[in-house]
């Protein structure tokens, strides 16, 4: 099962170097992330939601190269090209991978303006490890899944932490 967290950040820059965080641990296979998205709730109060992928440019570029393989067939690689390619931006930006959009937008309603937070979904982690990285960046836990011994301990460390 998967564990969602979502922690709020007085800044989308604070948030951004918490997943950057995430994802370098990732590499020394501390934790295994799903999905990392960081919300934003600009001043205007508009919401922005920052993707880890970027599904419209891999539609349109496996689109492109089925559509030019399709065209090749019909002496016409160009043009398959370019309707594939089409086709899978579409198809790409319709897609929803990870933690729900609609959840997210949501959530980020309920932030203040100029603050952001980051949605992460976890497939697996090394729990004290990972808590001891991004307890230095602070942060206000706002939901999870967690069990409750966990969830306490992150909130504990998100809580004591002195963010520079």
């Amino acid at each position: 099962m998967a564990t969602l967290v979502v922690i709020d950040y007085e800044s989308e820059i604070k948030a951004e170097e918490v997943r950057l965080a995430l994802l370098k641990l990732q590499k020394e296979y501390l934790v295994d992330v799903a999905d990392a998205v960081v919300v934003v709730r600009d001043a205007d109060g508009k919401v922005k939601l920052r993707q880890m992928h970027n599904l419209t440019v891999a539609g349109a570029a496996s689109g492109g190269f089925w559509g030019m393989l399709a065209g090749i067939l019909f002496l016409n690689p160009f043009f398959g090209f370019a309707v594939g390619a089409a086709a899978g931006a579409i198809s790409g930006a319709l897609s929803d991978v990870g933690i729900d959009d609609k959840f997210m937008k949501n959530l980020a309603e309920t932030l203040k303006p100029g603050t952001a937070a980051l949605c992460v979904l976890v497939r697996q982690m090394t729990t004290d490890k990972v808590i001891d990285e991004i307890r230095k960046f602070g942060g206000t836990l706002i939901k999870t899944n967690l069990s409750h011994e966990n969830e306490e301990k992150l909130r504990a460390a998100l809580a004591s932490a002195n963010p520079t």
